[in-house]
């Protein structure tokens, strides 16, 4: 396991300042959360041990309602300090669950008590912040991760059936090099950055990347494809599928043989245009919300495109009313994802204040091993934490990312949603997120206002690329 300096006398303070049992009033909270060591039963004969929220996975779905304070009070019953982060809410740095940004830890045998504002409405999830290295115990690799759903003030209910679908691998194991396809993406890869990844290679010291992460086992809402209950549908109806990738480093994806999602969210955020897919494709913490009018009686696979990741496990059976039989998997064509299908054509995005050029570099095998990952050549340092740069109030920032490896990245930053400006070669606008994911030796910005005082931290989403450098605090002045 990997803690920071930092992080330890954060934890040490936390345990002084919030004694087991201690509480910040006498209220009962709204939803109490429990970490602790527990097992989940995938399949009768894949049962794993990991760290788990009040003993399962997913862990509850926690409903909040937009712009109500909730409270929540959180156990941790293992030997280790925890962080909780509440992925893709606007709320302040000591609460967000980010020792980065100066959240203390939930000390072991301790409890820590939270309250925020929940914003915005939509589809967010939480899971654990720890930083995991080398250990894959911890983390997310563990168990620990869960939908959340700020209901909007005001929700049409445009549909029949609202259906919540958790995605995660178990059993991860390191290996050198792994099998996921990159191409999934919309754009082509630019030969500056190709050549910019090339002599990166050229003058490591060692020639093969570092170690990348396996999984064994696959599942959809913690079973295995064909060990869990069936999504049952009628005919005509129109189902809303709410997704989480809670995965620690897989992109994925999802297809239900004869017929298509109608996009109607990202990363809990309405899209301007509901463009209709085949194929929906997540990057590790990405969400998407779409609507299935089902038009097609059977009974069908809802699974995963890579044949080896579904039939471990990455998949679910969708069941008509009155249907029998087995399960019917057809992959569908080829499909690259695009983010600007959801955008709103013709429109230009604000013009920003200040743009940030950030170039990403990966050192192969330099960190021990694993693969080190530098943003404008420098590696995130838990034990400095010293910030990339200083945020202003009420200004405009403009990220463009430039990736100089053939890894596709998930980005994220915390406690801000942003807007994507380009994507795959395209200029976009208005798609509100706070995961996008950067392919390989391409290029991609978004835009976002600092309108939430704090430290705040920004991070690529696949875990192993974060615990080796991939991430950048920034201040407010």
């Amino acid at each position: 396991m990997i803690i920071g300096r930092r992080a330890l006398l954060t934890s040490a303070a936390a345990a002084a300042a919030l004694p087991l049992g201690a509480r910040a009033d006498d209220a009962p909270p709204d939803y109490t959360l429990h970490i602790a060591q527990g097992l989940v039963e995938l399949a009768p004969e894949h049962i794993v041990s990991t760290t788990l929220y009040n003993g399962t996975f997913p862990g509850p779905l926690l409903r909040f309602k937009e712009g109500q304070r909730t409270v929540i009070d959180i156990h941790n019953d293992t030997d280790t300090p925890e962080l909780v982060h509440w992925h893709g809410q606007t709320i302040p740095s000591d609460v967000d669950g980010a020792a980065e940004e100066g959240s203390p830890y939930v000390p072991p045998h301790g409890m820590q008590r939270v309250s925020f504002v929940p914003k915005p409405s939509g589809l967010r999830f939480y899971h654990s912040h720890a930083p995991a290295g080398a250990d894959l115990n911890r983390g997310n690799y563990t168990g620990q991760s869960g939908a959340v759903y700020i209901e909007p003030k005001d929700n049409p209910g445009a549909y029949d059936q609202e259906v919540f679908l958790v995605l995660k691998e178990f059993a991860p194991s390191f290996s050198h090099g792994g099998d996921m396809d990159m191409d999934v993406l919309a754009g082509t890869p630019l030969p500056a950055l190709q050549a910019m990844g090339k002599a990166a290679s050229a003058v490591a010291s060692v020639k093969t990347p570092g170690y990348e992460v396996n999984y064994d086992l696959f599942s959809i809402n913690g079973r295995m494809l064909g060990h869990g209950e069936p999504v049952r549908v009628r005919a005509g109806e129109r189902v809303l599928f709410h997704i989480v990738n809670t995965s620690a480093t897989e992109i994925r994806s999802l297809a239900l043989p004869g017929h298509v999602f109608r996009v109607i969210a990202l990363d809990g955020n309405p899209v301007p245009t509901q463009a209709t897919v085949p194929v929906l494709w997540l990057g590790t913490a990405e969400r998407i919300s779409a609507i299935v009018e089902m038009r097609h009686p059977g009974v069908w696979v809802m699974g995963d495109l890579a044949d080896d990741d579904r039939k471990r496990g990455m998949g679910i059976v969708v069941e008509y009313a009155g249907q029998k039989g087995k399960p019917v998997w057809i992959k569908p064509k080829p499909f690259h994802w695009d983010y600007a299908a959801f955008g709103k054509p013709g429109t230009t995005p604000a013009t920003p204040d200040e743009t940030i050029e950030i170039t990403v570099v990966k050192r192969n095998a330099a960190a021990g091993g694993f693969n080190q990952w530098t943003l404008n050549g420098e590696s995130f340092s838990m034990d400095a934490m010293k910030p990339m740069l200083t945020l202003h109030q009420g200004r405009r920032y403009r990220l463009k990312f430039r990736n100089g490896s053939d890894d596709i990245h998930p980005l994220h930053l915390h406690r801000h949603s942003f807007e994507l400006t380009q994507i795959g070669g395209k200029g976009t606008a208005g798609v509100i997120k706070d995961v996008v994911m950067l392919g390989g030796y391409q290029e991609a910005a978004f835009d976002f206002t600092a309108d939430n005082p704090g430290p705040t931290l920004f991070h690529c989403h696949q875990q192993v690329h974060m615990d080796f450098g991939f991430a950048a605090l920034f201040g407010y002045g």
